[in-house]
C-alpha cells in the first residue's frame, strides 16, 4: 500500500480497521459497532426525539433511520409519537438494554486493548485532536 499524506484518506482507513476491532469484540452478540453505538447512546439520551438523536451521533436522520429499522426489527429499539406528529421519540427497549449490557464487557476489553496499544499520552493526544476535527 502506497503511504498518503492525504488526512482523509489516513482518517477513514484508520477508522475502517478501528471499526472492524470493535466488530470482530461484538462477534457474536448481534449487533455491529454502529449499532452498538446507537443502542449506547439511546440508553445515555433516555428517550429522544430521532433529531436529537441524529444531532449526537452526527448523523443524518436517513441514515440513522436505516439503522433503527433495523434495530426496532429485532425488538431492540421501539418508536412512538412524540408530543405532535412530526416528532418521533426513540426508546430502548428490554430487550436492547440486555443486549447492550451482554456486550458491554467485549466493548471494553476491545477498547482496552486499543488503549494499551496506543498508551495513555496517545490516547489523550488522539481524542483531543478528533474532538478538534469534529
Amino acid at each position: 500500500m502506497l503511504a498518503s499524506q492525504c488526512l482523509c484518506t489516513n482518517l477513514r482507513r484508520a477508522a475502517r480497521g478501528v471499526s472492524r476491532h470493535y466488530d470482530g469484540a461484538l462477534d457474536g452478540f448481534g449487533i455491529n459497532v454502529a449499532q452498538y453505538s446507537l443502542l449506547c447512546n439511546l440508553q445515555r439520551l433516555d428517550q429522544p426525539s430521532i433529531s436529537s438523536l441524529a444531532d449526537a451521533m452526527g448523523l443524518d436522520r436517513s441514515t440513522l433511520g436505516r439503522n433503527l429499522r433495523v434495530l426496532e426489527g429485532e425488538g431492540l429499539v421501539r418508536l412512538v409519537e412524540g408530543d405532535d406528529l412530526r416528532n418521533r421519540l426513540v426508546l430502548l427497549t428490554e430487550a436492547g438494554a440486555e443486549r447492550l449490557a451482554a456486550a458491554l464487557p467485549a466493548w471494553e476489553a476491545a477498547q482496552q486493548k486499543l488503549i494499551d496499544r496506543l498508551g495513555a499520552e496517545k490516547r489523550e493526544t488522539l481524542l483531543a485532536l478528533l474532538d478538534e476535527l469534529a
